[in-house]
């Protein structure tokens, strides 16, 4: 009986000299694990294949900020035309979409009635006038001193032959018989032109529409913590989203300075249309502006590594892994706020897989 329990004793001790191992060795594992992952991600993606980069050496240069924003286009020049003359339409010589020049004729009235009520008018403005004369020589002035006359007497013959009021009747006359002929008011192109010739024009609606085109204005907003960059006079480039191909110069002229309750501040720039944009047109507005020298590198060298920016630089045939702060960008580079300093070499394409010292050869850029 002695002996079988000694038996039990001798098991028991090995096997809880097993459990002791078993849970020392667990405990170093789990140690060496929290070490590694304390460790800087540069060393976990160690390769011996070399990879085939291009490089540019980082120098200070001119950085233009990019701004981008979506707008509408609007006409900088835009009339709706009227007949001040009330009529029935003779002609009609421009169709919508059709160029027109300054002054260039669009559709006139028929002016048989206007014409002849001209014509009455000068006939009653030149009885008028022989009226006055024989109102001065009855004063005992001579019918054609009219510097001799003093002004209360020459007053006095205009008012009882009724000549000013018939010089003022030929005149409005003469101004309906203009405005029954619509001109256009500016180059522009024609638009909302609906009305046919021998048909009365209705008084209530623009008989047609002119819009300038060398001249537009592209309205859009920024948010109001991009307002330190962009002020009046920047450059914009304007590109339809009907033809991306495109792109239109032009210049902020206009910042409304009030924020809306989106956040929004409402900003206009004029674009030279070069006659191929029209009003109403949705646009993409990038607006520049030059904020000195600063250290910029492109977009392509700046890759992601655990949520962090970095950049790797080249040194003695590697990729040496560095975190950076980007401070500003434009649709093809960024400007550094930290993190590398001039004349350093920037590895810019192929540097998607690479990791810290991966062996790398630069090829022609």
């Amino acid at each position: 009986m002695t002996k079988c329990i000694r038996k039990w004793q001798g098991w028991l001790c090995l096997g809880w000299a097993a459990l002791s191992l078993s849970c020392s060795g667990g405990g170093e594992e789990q140690q060496a694990d929290d070490g590694a992952e304390d460790r800087e991600e540069k060393t976990s993606v160690m390769s011996d294949m070399i990879s085939e980069v291009t490089v540019e050496v980082l120098k200070a240069q001119d950085f233009e900020h990019e701004l981008v924003s979506n707008g509408k286009l609007v006409a900088g020049q835009q009339a709706d035309l009227k007949f001040e003359t009330q009529g029935v339409v003779a002609a009609v010589y421009v169709k919508n979409g059709e160029h027109v020049r300054k002054g260039q004729k669009l559709a006139e009235l028929d002016k048989f009635t206007l014409t002849r009520k001209v014509a009455q008018a000068r006939d009653a403005m030149e009885q008028a006038r022989l009226q006055m004369q024989d109102v001065l020589i009855g004063q005992g002035y001579s019918a054609g001193d009219s510097v001799g006359v003093p002004a209360d007497i020459a007053r006095l013959a205009r008012v009882k032959s009724g000549y000013d009021r018939s010089v003022a009747d030929y005149e409005l006359a003469k101004r309906e018989e203009e405005n029954a002929t619509l001109k256009a008011p500016f180059d522009g192109v024609v638009a909302n032109l609906f009305a046919k010739p021998y048909n009365e024009p209705d008084a209530s609606k623009a008989f047609c529409t002119i819009v300038g085109t060398q001249q537009m204005e592209a309205d859009f907003t920024v948010l109001e913590n991009e307002l330190p960059l962009i002020k009046a006079g920047d450059r914009v480039e304007v590109t339809p989203y009907s033809d991306a191909a495109s792109h239109y110069a032009g210049h902020v002229t206009e910042i409304n300075p009030l924020v809306d309750e989106k956040g929004m501040v409402r900003v206009k720039a004029v674009v030279d249309g070069k006659g191929r944009l029209f009003s109403g047109m949705n646009v993409r507005v990038s607006v520049h502006r030059s904020l000195g020298k600063q250290l910029v590198v492109p977009k392509s060298a700046v890759v992601l590594r655990t949520g962090k920016q970095v950049i790797f630089t080249l040194e003695n045939g590697k990729a040496m892994w560095n975190y950076v702060h980007t401070a500003l960008e434009n649709s093809d580079n960024y400007s550094l706020a930290d993190g590398l300093e001039e004349g350093d070499t920037v590895i810019v394409t192929g540097n998607i897989n690479l990791a810290n010292e991966s062996p790398v050869k630069v090829i022609g850029n």
